[in-house]
């Protein structure tokens, strides 16, 4: 049986470790630390995210401003409100909370987001970045697995990892950071790999970013891998009061027998990138404040 990762635990913890922080700089006469987050539109899920994001601001101490705007806004006027929260000292970091609606560019707004406020490590500077003995804020998701694997003292050095899912957003800068911190051999998988079983079979450490539910089988991991989900997607579940349940990508019930780790879905990665938003914030403020 596996032993179960268990991300709401670690980002329990980290928040009360960065908490602690908060405190002992409110202790020497500074200013919290200050998160503002856009959201444009009434998407049901990233609504639920950015409450999620509210409520670990509240939680260790973070002064947070909510912007919500309709989705008829015009591009314009949402990159002006970028613009304003880059200029405001007061601010020491944001987010725009994908997605944004179709008239909206998401490449423009994001590379409009100054790097030093990119909490959620999105913009190519802090992405390229990712390569230097220099990193800056890391993207969000992949630095939460990566302190998963850190946590639960998992060896990446020499290891083969193979990630299903080359997205910006996580496959792609998780490839870079096992390879460059984890000195890990990396394969990444997209849609275009052949015989996708063939690799992942030879992973020790398997990680899934896809938002296929089922899509890792058992006939695909070898036996004492490690293994993290990244997938969640919303399934219809009319027992549930939701009226949606959340899968991940791995057909966990038949997978957990024979992982060494796992990642269970929800409560693995989910609850990590919302505490990796908290420690990039922390650490966007740090420039400001000390």
């Amino acid at each position: 049986m596996a032993t179960i990762i268990d991300g709401k635990k670690i980002s329990t913890d980290i928040k009360s470790e960065i908490k602690a922080q908060v405190d002992e700089l409110k202790s020497k006469g500074k200013r919290a630390p200050h998160l503002a987050i856009i959201i444009v539109g009434d998407d049901g899920a990233s609504h639920t995210y950015v409450g999620g994001k509210v409520k670990a601001c509240a939680a260790v101490g973070f002064e947070y401003t909510l912007m919500q705007f309709a989705e008829s806004i015009s591009e314009e006027k949402l990159l002006k409100h970028v613009h304003n929260l880059n200029t405001d000292e007061d601010i020491d970091g944001f987010i725009v909370q994908l997605p944004l609606p179709p008239h909206i560019s998401v490449d423009k707004v994001t590379e409009s987001i100054s790097s030093e406020k990119d909490v959620d490590g999105f913009v190519n500077e802090n992405f390229g970045s990712i390569t230097s003995d220099h990193a800056k804020l890391m993207p969000a998701t992949p630095f939460g697995v990566m302190e998963l694997l850190k946590r639960y003292e998992i060896e990446t050095e020499g290891k083969n990892c193979v990630i299903v899912g080359a997205s910006r957003l996580v496959g792609a800068p998780l490839a870079l950071m096992l390879s460059k911190e984890g000195n890990a051999t990396v394969t990444l998988c997209n849609k275009y790999t052949k015989d996708l079983a063939n690799h992942t079979r030879q992973a020790d450490i398997l990680v899934s970013a896809v938002g296929l539910p089922g899509l890792i089988t058992k006939d695909m991991v070898q036996k004492g891998a490690v293994v993290i989900d990244v997938g969640t997607t919303r399934v219809e579940d009319a027992t549930k009061k939701t009226g949606f349940r959340l899968s991940g990508d791995v057909d966990y019930a038949n997978v957990e027998p024979i992982a060494s780790y796992i990642t269970p879905v929800p409560g693995g990665v989910g609850p990590m990138t919302i505490a990796s938003l908290m420690i990039n914030t922390l650490q966007a403020a740090k420039k400001n404040l000390l």
